[in-house]
């Protein structure tokens, strides 16, 4: 079972639409996949009431909301989104199921600034250390200086910048029908989708 944990402790950053997002790129590839949103507002649980019987199933991962247990078997891809101001114990526990961690990170200063102080805290987890950390630059247009000055900053914590995702209405409107980039035609959302093939190449590895 492989288990993906969405998180950054800043509100806002795009976490539950990251979190879809990877549910919806597992279920493409024919996974079974769960859900589970560990973030008070349940903007994924809402999310999966929304999406249609006949679009690929993601099923939800229901759990305490103080105790977060291990996964139910039965399944092979796990996404778990997580609340803003994630710290403490709560954050270890939630360490110690993730195989992988992604980190939406959007490109202004004080995004970085609080981000910041949440990766240090990474850096001296035991458990994070055998994690695959990956940062996705959310809202960003890869052609500014702010997308630069991003890629600088990860890469100076020597971390790794998987991609960035275009500020597009696309995951919007999607949303609002419990879909993602993978439900719909290919050519509704080609320029997207070619943002997420090295974010798709890094879940896929082992």
């Amino acid at each position: 079972m492989s288990v993906v944990v969405i998180a950054n402790p800043k509100g806002g950053v795009g976490k539950s639409t990251l979190s879809t997002q990877v549910a919806g790129y597992f279920a493409s590839q024919g996974h079974a996949v769960m859900l589970g949103d560990a973030d008070k507002q349940q903007s994924s649980k809402l999310w999966l009431s929304l999406r249609p019987p006949a679009a690929r199933p993601i099923k939800t991962w229901e759990f305490d909301a103080d105790q977060i247990a291990k996964p139910p078997k039965g399944t092979t891809h796990v996404v778990l989104d997580t609340p803003a101001g994630l710290h403490g114990r709560r954050f270890k526990d939630i360490l110690k199921l993730a195989d992988k961690l992604l980190v939406p990170l959007q490109p202004s200063v004080f995004d970085i600034f609080a981000t910041r102080a949440f990766l240090d805290e990474l850096a001296q987890n035991a458990r994070a250390a055998k994690l695959q950390i990956g940062i996705v630059g959310m809202r960003v247009d890869a052609r500014t200086l702010a997308a630069e000055k991003l890629k600088e900053f990860v890469q100076s914590l020597g971390l790794e910048m998987l991609g960035t995702l275009r500020d597009t209405q696309n995951y919007v409107h999607l949303a609002a029908q419990g879909l993602t980039l993978f439900d719909v035609a290919r050519s509704r959302v080609e320029r997207d989708l070619a943002l997420w093939q090295p974010i798709g190449d890094w879940l896929d590895q082992a």
